[in-house]
């Protein structure tokens, strides 16, 4: 065992064990048969709905201490939990279960002239730590995608959550400890000492595969700054609406509006309006009028406080903001090649949505942009791997290795070759 140098060898010698004790229940659950994992998580979520009460009276003291330390509304709506939440959750656990098993998928097979049969095989990446801040549903989410993938997790939440992801950890342990599959499948650090998230940075003396951060800029610039793992980074969501002049008027209304309001604390809430500027007057000013009557404050560019006073002037780094909160900012443009300009400057490559009737303009915006997620008539709130159909997603992916968009369970696998001979010799 190598020690670092941490503040807190206790903290570093307990993580260690942890890390060992993990990588065996890697090595066990790699191998477990889909039936027995898809049979855990059927009733993980038969736990999580059988444990509410106690998840929502955890979650209440981790509200109230959120609220004492003066938390934002964002932040506070991420944190929340009730009971249509937790029902959501276990349903997203159930409809994982169901998802065909990933690992083991043959993604490609031939033979070579030689006879050698060679296949290039899914298969779990191994011990994967999630470091996450906020949103307690996430320790029931990661640990389900780990446990379909046939991943062993770490899971290190934010102190903000700790009572709830403490409760909602107990309730999987509860069911992993009467399964075929180690406890060890799924641990949650219940300390919130910062050091250790150094500590699973570094990898616990090789115990860790893959870093997964979900949070905030801050957490990500650190993880992907002192990591010594690879790490699947999810970042900010600078997301955008573009309204085309051949929008139609009544969906155009309809989608700003949900894309920027139905929950303004998650990744895939637009950020930025991009308006067609010969439409500004008509349809824009309908648009803008809608979500202030919603409660959003618009920061806008000089052409729109012309036509809408009640905008607040948008400075240089609102177009590049996550605002996790009712506000956005809005640009006329000139044309849709205006648009993809300033979103490929701005945006993060998180998600962009145009809204229009011109099929040839749509598709040549799906084509020309290189965000993980683009999308055409539609929502940016979709951005999500349930919705995506997955179950649930671990996070959306925003870099252009490995996965992009939401990540799900064939996200979280990696490949082997298998090569099948009959004797073989390399001349």
């Amino acid at each position: 065992m190598s020690t670092p140098g941490n503040r807190n060898p206790q903290a570093w010698g307990e993580m260690y064990a942890l890390g060992v004790e993990t990588r065996a229940a890697a090595r066990v659950l790699r191998q477990a048969p889909a039936d027995t994992r898809n049979a855990a998580l059927r009733e993980i979520a038969a736990m999580l709905r059988g444990q509410t009460s106690e998840i929502l009276a955890a979650n209440r003291e981790d509200v109230a201490a959120a609220q004492d330390a003066g938390a934002d509304a964002a932040m506070l709506d991420r944190l929340r939990l009730d009971a249509a939440r937790i029902a959501a959750t276990a349903k997203g656990v159930e409809e994982i279960a169901e998802l065909p098993d990933p690992v083991g998928r043959v993604l490609a097979r031939w033979q070579r002239p030689n006879g050698l049969d060679i296949s290039r095989i899914a298969t779990p990446i191994g011990v994967i730590g999630i470091v996450y801040e906020s949103r307690p549903n996430v320790t029931a989410d990661a640990a389900a995608l780990c446990l379909k993938s046939g991943n062993a997790c770490i899971l290190r939440g934010g102190s903000d959550a700790i009572r709830t992801n403490g409760a909602i950890h107990d309730a999987i342990f509860a069911v992993l400890g009467q399964s075929e599959l180690p406890n060890s499948c799924v641990e949650f650090v219940r300390s919130t000492d910062r050091d250790i998230v150094g500590m699973m940075l570094g990898g616990l003396d090789g115990a860790i595969d893959l870093i997964v951060p979900r949070g905030g800029k801050s957490l990500v610039a650190r993880v992907q700054a002192e990591a010594r793992v690879p790490v699947l980074a999810h970042l900010e969501g600078i997301c955008h609406v573009y309204v085309h002049e051949r929008a139609d008027a009544a969906r155009g209304r309809a989608i700003v509006l949900n894309s920027k309001m139905r929950r303004t604390g998650i990744c895939g809430a637009a950020e930025t309006l991009l308006i067609d500027r010969s439409v500004l007057p008509s349809l824009g000013l309908s648009i803008l009028n809608d979500l202030r009557d919603a409660g959003c404050e618009i920061r806008g560019d000089e052409a729109v406080r012309a036509l809408f006073p009640d905008a607040v002037p948008a400075q240089d780094d609102d177009w590049n903001r996550e605002y996790l909160d009712a506000i956005i900012a809005v640009k006329a443009v000139d044309g849709v090649d205006a648009a993809i300009r300033h979103i490929e400057t701005h945006g993060s490559h998180h998600t962009e949505s145009i809204v229009s009737e011109d099929a040839a303009v749509a598709e040549h915006f799906l084509a020309a942009l290189d965000s993980a997620i683009v999308m055409w008539n539609a929502s940016t709130q979709f951005a999500d791997g349930g919705e995506f159909g997955m179950g649930a997603e671990i996070g959306i992916g925003t870099g252009k290795l490995h996965a992009r968009g939401p990540v799900g369970v064939e996200q979280l696998t990696t490949f082997k070759y298998v090569v099948r001979g009959t004797g073989q010799l390399r001349p």
